[in-house]
């Protein structure tokens, strides 16, 4: 997509519904080794404490363009996932949805949020560091790419950002 490096879009944020299920799904899988699959998606999103927003383009607001799964749980809240279809990666979708995410705990008076992250996933490092997260821990082999294999298994680095 040649023309996104000329303009970034605008992407406005709203609950899903049901009938995004199966596109969240397809953005899942794209993203992640282990996908879920719509129920998955649809289970996780009805289940109490949890929101799933997602990112729609103002040019195309038709199809999600990126998803985030969060739990809220009070003074915390967690990222249970969060995935961005391939066409759209660095337009911006990820910063919109993460942004809404946060103020949206602000308003609920939520102390902190955590996330875990693929080690080798520098692009959501980089996204997560320049929105304040810090590193507060690591899960050693957390994530494995099909295999038990030293180069496909990585780290989950447990991330932090305090909303106060």
């Amino acid at each position: 997509m040649i023309w996104k490096f000329w303009r970034k879009p605008t992407f406005f944020i709203e609950n899903a519904g049901e009938a995004d299920m199966a596109a969240l799904a397809e953005i899942h899988a794209v993203g992640f080794s282990e996908a879920w699959d719509e129920d998955a998606i649809a289970g996780l999103s009805a289940s109490r404490g949890m929101s799933c927003m997602v990112a729609r383009p103002y040019s195309a607001a038709e199809e999600p363009a990126a998803f985030v799964l969060v739990r809220n749980s009070g003074e915390e809240a967690e990222i249970i996932t969060i995935a961005v279809a391939p066409q759209w990666r660095g337009c911006g979708a990820g910063r919109a949805l993460m942004d809404h995410v946060v103020r949206h705990l602000q308003s609920e008076r939520t102390q902190k949020l955590f996330l875990e992250v693929n080690e080798k996933n520098r692009a959501a490092l980089a996204l997560y560091k320049a929105l304040g997260f810090r590193q507060v821990g690591t899960r050693k082999g957390y994530y494995k790419a099909g295999g038990s294999k030293p180069d496909q298994i990585s780290n989950a680095l447990v991330m932090e950002l305090s909303l106060v």
